[in-house]
């Protein structure tokens, strides 16, 4: 595993000058990679496409659509039975049918998840720095590392005005950064 320093740019012309300049600090070809980071979403990790088997956001949706639909069904089932002398018994499977479905649809959209600042464990406002997990698309120029030569490498990528700069471990060998992982959490600088 190396240590790798990496930064993104918008314009492919400035990650080429970063990497002519990153050469020039004497940094090996061979330590230095460079490649389109695709939106998030656009990573093709999966047979059908995407990046994601499901949304992180709904994984509580099921549980809230069953519980809505359980109370929809049940309120509509009472306001049903409330209209039985005007429409009969069929107004209770209607009323039944129409609060499950609107139910469990309320149920399902209340129970996904936001983004927020707070500390699931405590439920009290989280005091530390959110970690980023997504990637924002453009050129990443990577850079493998050691003690005395991070800081040299930081300074160039920021000179040449690379956004987002982070540090990671990886396979960084023969220019290409054979373990990259869209998905992983980033550690910027």
């Amino acid at each position: 595993m190396h240590d790798i320093i990496a930064g993104r740019f918008e314009l492919q012309d400035r990650a080429d000058e970063a990497l002519a300049a990153l050469r020039q600090a004497g940094f090996a070809a061979d330590a230095l990679a460079a490649f389109y980071l695709n939106p998030h979403g656009q990573h093709d990790l999966y047979p059908i496409g995407g990046d994601d088997e499901s949304s992180a956001g709904a994984r509580h949706a099921g549980g809230g659509a069953a519980r809505g639909g359980a109370i929809g069904a049940t309120v509509g089932a009472i306001a049903g039975a409330a209209t039985a002398p005007i429409i009969g018994p069929v107004g209770i499977a209607i009323g039944a049918g129409v609060g499950a479905y609107t139910g469990s649809l309320v149920g399902a959209v209340s129970s996904t998840d936001e983004e927020s600042d707070v500390d699931e464990q405590t439920g009290q406002p989280s005091t530390q720095q959110p970690e980023v997990t997504e990637r924002e698309p453009g050129v990443l120029v990577a850079v493998r590392v050691d003690g005395d030569t991070r800081e040299s490498a930081v300074a160039v990528l920021r000179r040449f005005g690379a956004l987002d700069l982070e540090q990671t471990t990886g396979d960084l060998r023969d220019s290409h950064w054979y373990d990259f992982d869209p998905h992983a959490v980033v550690r910027r600088i």
